[in-house]
This record gives structure tokens, sequence and C-alpha cells, in this order.
């Protein structure tokens, strides 16, 4: 199918390019969330830095990312989402050469701030392009898929980046990090005519517009609605990702290599959970009440870590499970979003809709290590596990909220 003759309906072959390109492409975006932590080692040693002078580097990361992404959603609506996406995928490119070749410590900040604007893009463009040129019933499997390369990203790039940097220097896993972002960025432009969004729909129809400002979207309810909605299901992730080991050993006496087990165990049940909810999260309706449910569940099994009512051994079938429970609603999520946009935007309104949501998604992974540390250095541990408990909850509201936003504009 070309830009410019857009047949009258995609095939189940069409529709499996699509989201396989722009799930590599997001696992690609994934894969430089970890270009420079595995480096830490190398970058502290080589510039006598310290941790919290090497973790401000993700800070810029994120600052940039979380900040562009809410307004690189405009670019998409009126640039088109493949465009957006391969330029987005080119900065990060360049990031890995930046890294590469940095001269000093300011080299590694202006790397840092170059990935975190190539990042920013993907969330609005891969949402855009799913939702445009990607059938209604296969769009819950086109979540699904999209989430579980993000996943794969991340495990690949931490254990790429350690490889690359062992065997031949930190310099050349950056140039690594580079050759894959080149890699992505021809595949993307190697189909661009499958991928091109500009004129047509998946179905065939004129792609509608939107022309609301920056400052009309802030002010809509589901906007703020989604956009906390991903803040506070992004801060148990966040608590969880950089404090689960050292929970488990505070409060179960567990060893590191159990407590780290433990969020080996979380994220397998994410993944797992997130291919389950692909066929569950494809209905005109209900995906606010699987995504509660589930949330529900991941909130009692919170609490039942912080108040220590099972053994150790027991922790890691628990991690496991809470993994499932929030994984699964990952689909249904994105769904949700995409059912109220409609309804009450329209869909000319998805790019920049879904960059201000996700952006959410950035602050919580900014926010989630400043709270929990700061209970962690306080001596609280329960406490952690109960504020991931209040944030499950309150991203549970906020979903109803999301709901009742598109039922209202249906």
């Amino acid at each position: 199918m070309s830009a410019t003759a857009p047949a009258a309906g995609p095939t189940f072959r069409q529709d499996a390019t699509v989201i396989s390109l722009v799930g590599f492409a997001h696992g690609t975006s994934h894969f430089f969330h970890l270009m420079l932590p595995p480096l830490f080692p190398w970058l502290m040693g080589e510039y006598s830095l310290s941790y919290t002078q090497v973790g401000s580097l993700m800070t810029v990361f994120f600052v940039v990312s979380g900040i562009g992404q809410a307004l690189a959603g405009f670019l998409v609506d009126r640039w088109g989402a493949h465009r957006v996406l391969c330029l987005g995928v080119a900065t990060l490119a360049l990031s890995g050469v930046l890294l590469a070749a940095a001269p000093g410590v300011w080299g590694l900040y202006v790397a840092a701030f170059v990935a975190g604007l190539g990042n920013s893009v993907f969330h609005p463009a891969d949402f855009a392009l799913l939702n445009h040129r990607v059938s209604q019933a296969r769009l819950g499997h086109a979540f699904s898929v999209h989430g579980l390369s993000g996943n794969l990203g991340w495990a690949a790039g931490s254990v790429a980046m350690l490889a690359m940097a062992t065997a031949f220097g930190w310099r050349a896993a950056g140039l690594a990090a580079a050759a894959l972002g080149a890699f992505s960025l021809a595949l993307l432009w190697w189909k661009r005519d499958v991928l091109a969004d500009e004129l047509a729909r998946a179905d065939g129809k004129p792609k509608e517009r939107y022309d609301g400002s920056l400052f009309d979207l802030i002010k809509l309810p589901l906007v703020l609605f989604a956009f906390f909605f991903f803040f506070f299901s992004t801060l148990v992730f966040g608590a969880l990702q950089n404090f689960a080991p050292s929970l488990f050993r505070e409060l179960y006496g567990l060893t590191l290599a159990v407590a780290t087990s433990a969020l080996t165990a979380y994220l397998l049940g994410s993944a797992a959970g997130i291919a389950t909810g692909g066929f569950l999260a494809g209905g005109e309706r209900g995906q606010e009440k699987l995504v509660s449910a589930v949330f529900l569940v991941g909130a009692v099994l919170a609490v039942v870590l912080a108040l220590s009512l099972i053994p150790g051994w027991a922790v890691i079938g628990v991690m496991a499970v809470m993994g499932f429970c929030v994984g699964l609603a990952g689909p249904s999520r994105d769904m949700l979003v995409r059912k109220a946009t409609a309804a009450r935007l329209g869909t000319g309104a998805f790019g920049r809709v879904y960059g201000l949501v996700y952006s959410g998604l950035d602050v919580g992974l900014a926010t989630a290590p400043l709270i929990f540390g700061l209970l962690l250095d306080a001596g609280q541990p329960r406490a952690v596990f109960f504020g991931v408990a209040m944030s499950l909850v309150c991203a549970v509201i906020a979903a109803q909220a999301i709901a009742a936003q598109a039922r209202k504009a249906g």
C-alpha cells in the first residue's frame, strides 16, 4: 500500500508489518534508555565522577524527554508520525556518536540531552502510527507488541552496552548504540510506503485534523486524568525498579541475589501480562474495568509485602503475580486513552494527546527515586510498598475518570 493510494482496508500482512516496524523502533528507544547507565563504572573512572554526577545524566535525559514528548505530539499531528519517528531515531543514533566522541564531562551531558530529545518523539509517533495504520480488530495486539518490544529493548540495552564496554571500551559501546539507531532508521525509511500516515488512515478514510493549542489540551479533564494515570502507574515501576532489592533485603532478610531475582520475576511477570493483555483489550468498552481489577489486585499484594504477611520464599512468586497484573493492564490502558481521545477530540489529536499524557511516564520515572528514596533514607521501607499500593489506587481512580470522559463525549 502506498502513501498516495491507500487501500480500502489493511490486510493481516500490512498490519503485521506496521506492528513489527513500530515495535522495533520502540525497542530501539528503550535500548537508548540504558545506553548510559551500564557505562557508569567506566565514566566514573575516566572522569572521576560521583554517583550523583553520573546519575544526573539520566535526570537530564528524562527531563528533556518529558518536556519534548509533550511538544512532539503537535509535530506528529502536523508533519506526520513517520517523519517525526525517523527524526527521533536519527537523533538517538547521533547521541551514540556524541557519547563515543565526548571530549569531557560536558560532552556526556550533551549526549544525554540529545538522547532525551530523540526519545521524546516515540510515544506520540508510535501510537499515532498504530492507531492510524492498524485495523481496529488488531489494535489490542499492536499495543501488546509495543509494550513487549520496549521491555526487550531494556533487556538488550543493559546486556549489549555492558558487553561492548567490557570487550572494547565505553566509546566503542557508544558507536554500537549509534549503529543500532542507524539500522532502525534504515528499516523505517525502507518501509516508508507502509508507515507514512500523512494522507490517510488504514481504513482509507482521510485523516482527521485537530487544531487545538497546547493550552486548550492542558485544560481538558481527559488529558489531566490521563497524565495522572500514567504518572501514578509509573511511580510503581520506578519504585520497584530502583529499590526492590534493597526493600527485600531489609524487610525479609533476603540475600542480594534472591532479592534481585524477585525484581526479575516482576519484570518477567509484567512481560507475560502485556502479552496476555493484548487478547483482552480489543473490545469497544470495559477497558477501565480490567485496569481497575488488576491494579487493585496489585495494590493488595503490595500491602501484603509491606506487612510481611508472607514468608521470604514466597516473595518471588508474589512479585511475579504483581508484575503480571500491572502488565496485563498495559494494552487496555492504551486502548482506553485511544477510545477517550477519539470520542472527545477525534482521531486527528492522537499525536498530541499521547505526547502529553505519556509525559506523565517520564515525570513518574524522574520523581519515583526522589519520593521513595526519601522514605528509605528515613528508615521506612514498609512505607515504600504502601506508597506503591496508594499509587495503584490513584491510577484506578484516574482510569475510571478517563472512561467517564469517553462516555460523556459519546
